[in-house]
């Protein structure tokens, strides 16, 4: 049992449990499933401004701040007592197409070359850190979500929204992986 912890789940095990959340929350608590709407929750509690975007009624949603919680401590918790000391296993063509961008120092799944505090006050840390972050966040406000809230929850309602940001973040993606990327390194 304890080995089925440590090693990672295949897709076909982790993606029904993930896409079994959007009923059970329908189900047991006429709620939806999504992570990006928490942060306008925290900033509606902690800074009671008279900003009408954070003006309502954040108490309604408290179950929403516990389960970013609950996602938090369940990582930590897992961070420290099942991970295993192996490392995250990436395919060799993936390691290739890195390692040809001079990206070559790896700490699990995480290139530190890419990821470091030593890189993050460097032009390409701020760059992919600061500037993707903020496209992030401005991203996931434009579209009304994050990427789980739509492709997990707007998906399955069969909502078109939801279909054409799903899109919007593939093609995202892969313009930062195939052309921005290359341009940093």
């Amino acid at each position: 049992m304890q080995a089925f912890l440590y090693e990672p789940w295949p897709w076909y095990v982790a993606g029904p449990l993930i896409g079994l959340m959007v009923p059970l929350l329908l189900l047991l608590a006429n709620k939806q499933f999504g992570i990006s709407s928490s942060l306008r929750h925290m900033c509606a509690a902690c800074a009671p401004l008279k900003i009408p975007f954070f003006h309502y009624n954040w108490k309604a949603e408290r179950w929403n701040l516990v389960f970013v919680v609950g996602i938090l401590l369940g990582g930590t918790l897992a961070s420290f007592f099942i991970s295993s000391t192996e490392p995250v296993q990436i395919t060799e063509e993936t390691t290739a197409q890195l390692q040809a961008l001079g990206v070559v120092e790896f700490n699990g799944l995480v290139p530190t070359d890419i990821f470091s505090w030593n890189n993050l006050l460097t032009f390409q840390g701020i760059i992919l850190m600061v500037v993707g972050g903020f496209l992030v966040g401005f991203g996931a406000r434009y579209a009304g979500g994050c990427t789980s809230g739509h492709a997990i929850m707007g998906l399955s309602y069969l909502q078109w929204p939801s279909l054409v940001a799903v899109i919007g973040f593939f093609i995202g993606g892969l313009t930062a992986t195939y052309f921005i990327l290359p341009l940093l390194f």
